[in-house]
C-alpha cells in the first residue's frame, strides 16, 4: 500500500537507519510498500526512511530509463568499493521540485541482502550506480543537498524552509511511530 513520502525537515530523514536482522515477512511487506509509494510518486528509487521507517531497506526501479534493468530491492546495502566520478542532476521525492548537479562515483561494488535474504554482491555503473548511491545515502541520513555547495544550498533557502515545515508537521503527527 502506498505511504506518504516524508518531506525534508523530518528527523527520520537525518537518522542512521537500523540494519534489518533478516528479510522476513515484515521486511517483504515494507518492500511492497516502498515499491507502491515510489511508483505512485513517479520515482526511480526510495529508501525506507522516506516513508518514515528507519530501517536499511531500499528499492530501485530504473526500467523506465534502462528497460533491460529489472526493479530491485535491497536490505542492508553497503558500498564496498567505488571509483570514477561524474556530475549529473539529481532530485528527490523528499525534496520535491528541487534539483541540483551532484558528483557521484561512476562505478561501485555493493553488498546487500536480496528479497530471499541471500547475500548478494554486484557491480553497478553510471546511472544505476548514481541511483544506488543516492538511496544508500538516505540510510545514513544524508540528502543530495548535503553534497552540493553551500552557495547552491543557499539559493534553495526559501524552498527548503517551506519543506522543513512539512517535515516537522509529519514528525508532530507521527512522533514515535517510526523505528
Amino acid at each position: 500500500m502506498p505511504r506518504e513520502i516524508v518531506k525534508y525537515g523530518s528527523r527520520v530523514l537525518r537518522q542512521t537507519a537500523a540494519p534489518v536482522a533478516s528479510v522476513d515477512t515484515a521486511v517483504l511487506s515494507l518492500i511492497d510498500d516502498l515499491f507502491d509509494s515510489m511508483h505512485e510518486a513517479g520515482g526511480i528509487g526510495l529508501a525506507a526512511p522516506q516513508i518514515g521507517v528507519s530501517q536499511r531497506v531500499i528499492v530501485v526501479d530504473i526500467s523506465s530509463q534502462v528497460p533491460a534493468h529489472p526493479p530491485m530491492a535491497l536490505a542492508n546495502p553497503q558500498i564496498l568499493r567505488s571509483s570514477g566520478s561524474a556530475t549529473a542532476e539529481e532530485g528527490c521525492l523528499s525534496l520535491p521540485e528541487l534539483y541540483a548537479d551532484v558528483e557521484r562515483n561512476t562505478w561501485i561494488e555493493v553488498e546487500a541482502l536480496d528479497i530471499r535474504g541471500q547475500s548478494v554482491r554486484f557491480e553497478a555503473t553510471d546511472f544505476f550506480a548514481r541511483v544506488l548511491q543516492h538511496e544508500i545515502d538516505h540510510l545514513d541520513g544524508t540528502l543530495f543537498i548535503d553534497r552540493i555547495s553551500p552557495l547552491k544550498r543557499q539559493l534553495m533557502r526559501g524552498a527548503l524552509r517551506r519543506l522543513k515545515k512539512e517535515g516537522r508537521r509529519w514528525d508532530d503527527q507521527y512522533a514515535g511511530t517510526y523505528g
